[in-house]
C-alpha cells in the first residue's frame, strides 16, 4: 500500500484572517490508506514549520504499516500548509492576477488561515469525522485551533511540544531569524534563491532553540586539540543551513515563522483559557522535559484548561526535536493514553483538580 499524493484547487478567492485574499486556492496533500464504510477512520496529521505533505518522510517512527497510525487500517491525512514550500499555496507558486510568483508579494497567513483551508478541503472529502488529529509544534498550534474552531469534529487530539499561545521568548528566537534573512543581500531580489545565505544563519539559530545545551555537550561534543571550522559544533550549524537550503525557500521560511508568532487561541475569544475550554475532544498533551523553544509549562496550560486532557512528560535528550526523535516514547505514551481511555481514567484530570484545591486551601506556598 504506497501512499498517493493529491492537488487541491479552487478558484475561489480565500479570504484571510489579517485582511485581503488570494484570489485562489491550492492544496497539495497525501492520504495513505482508504476510508472505511462508517468513515470513522480518518487520522489527521499537521505538519512542523519545514515540513511537508509528506508525513512518512519525517514522521516515518509513528506513521506505516504495524506503526502507531497505520495506513492498513486508518485513512491518514496530511496537507501541506499555506505559505510552505511542497506545492500549496506559497510564495513560490503563481499568483493568477499576474502569471508570475508571488515572491514577496505573498500575504502574511495565521495559524486560523491554515486551519480555514483545512475545512475546505475536509468537506470537498466529504470528511464529516476525524478519528485523530495530532500536530506537533507548529503542527500542534494548527491541531488545537481546529478543535476549537469545529468542537465537534475531532474524537481524539493529541498535541504534542506545542503552545497556546507562542511566548514573547518564540517570537524573539524568529524574529533573529528573519533579522538574519533580512541582512542577505539578494533577499530584496523577487528570484527564487533569495535569501538562501540568510536563510542558512537562520536555521543555525533556529536549531539551538529546538535543541539544549545538554544536547550539543554529547551530540557535538569537543574533540581534543580542535579549534576553528574542526570544533564539531562549527561544522554542524553550518551542514544543517545547507541542508535546508537544498530543500526550502526563503521566502517561505519568513512566512512560516511569523505564522507561529501569530499564534493565540484567545484572540477575539475572550483569552486563551476561554477559548480551551470550547475544546470537546478527548486530548492528550504531550510536553518534552528538556524542550527550551516550547518549555514544559506551555503543554501544563493546555493540559490544566482543555476540559478532560491528560498530560504526559517525555524525558528526551533531544529538547524540542524530540517530537521528531523520540517515536518509541511517543507511541508508548499514546497507546497508554488509549488505554486508559478505554478505561475512563483520567489521572492527570484528577491531578490537576487536587493541586488547584491544595492551592485554594493554602497548602502550597506561593
Amino acid at each position: 500500500m504506497q501512499a498517493e499524493f493529491h492537488h487541491f484547487h479552487s478558484a475561489s478567492p480565500f479570504a484571510l484572517e489579517l485582511g485581503g485574499e488570494l484570489p485562489a486556492l491550492d492544496l497539495a496533500y497525501q492520504t495513505w490508506g482508504k476510508l472505511n464504510a462508517k468513515k470513522d477512520n480518518v487520522v489527521w496529521i499537521c505538519h512542523a514549520f519545514t515540513g511537508s505533505h509528506d508525513v512518512a518522510e519525517w514522521w516515518q517512527g509513528l506513521v506505516g504499516p504495524g506503526k502507531l497510525f497505520n495506513p492498513e487500517n486508518n485513512l491518514i491525512v496530511c496537507v501541506n500548509i499555506l505559505g510552505s514550500h511542497y506545492g500549496s499555496s506559497g510564495p513560490l507558486t503563481v499568483d493568477p492576477r499576474t502569471g508570475k510568483p508571488y515572491f514577496h508579494s505573498f500575504p502574511d497567513v495565521t495559524i486560523r488561515d491554515v486551519v480555514s483551508s483545512f475545512e475546505i478541503l475536509r468537506k470537498e472529502l466529504k470528511i464529516n469525522r476525524i478519528k485523530t488529529c495530532i500536530g506537533g509544534s507548529l503542527g500542534g498550534q494548527q491541531a488545537v485551533e481546529w478543535a476549537i474552531v469545529n468542537p465537534g469534529l475531532i474524537e481524539n487530539l493529541i498535541l504534542v511540544a506545542t503552545n497556546a499561545v507562542h511566548s514573547p521568548w518564540g517570537i524573539a528566537f524568529n524574529e533573529s531569524q528573519r533579522m538574519a534573512i533580512e541582512v542577505d543581500p539578494s533577499w530584496k531580489e523577487s528570484q527564487p534563491k533569495a535569501g538562501l545565505e540568510g536563510m542558512k544563519a537562520a536555521r543555525a539559530t533556529a536549531l539551538i532553540s529546538y535543541r539544549n545545551y545538554e544536547t550539543y555537550q554529547i551530540t557535538q561534543a569537543r574533540k581534543e586539540n580542535t579549534y576553528g571550522s574542526s570544533l564539531r559544533a562549527v561544522s554542524y550549524q553550518r551542514y544543517q543551513g545547507e541542508k535546508l537550503a537544498q530543500r526550502f525557500n526563503a521566502y517561505s521560511y519568513f512566512q512560516l515563522s511569523k505564522m507561529m508568532d501569530s499564534q493565540d487561541v484567545g484572540r477575539n475569544r475572550g483569552g486563551a483559557i476561554a477559548a480551551l475550554k470550547l475544546i470537546q475532544s478527548k486530548t492528550l498533551v504531550i510536553g518534552i522535559k528538556s524542550d527550551a523553544l516550547f518549555p514544559i509549562v506551555e503543554q501544563e496550560f493546555l493540559a490544566k484548561y482543555i476540559p478532560g486532557a491528560s498530560f504526559h512528560v517525555i524525558d528526551s535528550l533531544y529538547g524540542h526535536d524530540g517530537f521528531l526523535i523520540e517515536s518509541g516514547l511517543m507511541t508508548k505514551a499514546v497507546r497508554l493514553w488509549q488505554k486508559l481511555q478505554r478505561l475512563e481514567v483520567n489521572p492527570m484530570a484528577d491531578f490537576f483538580q487536587a493541586l488547584e484545591a491544595k492551592l485554594a486551601s493554602h497548602e502550597i506556598s506561593q
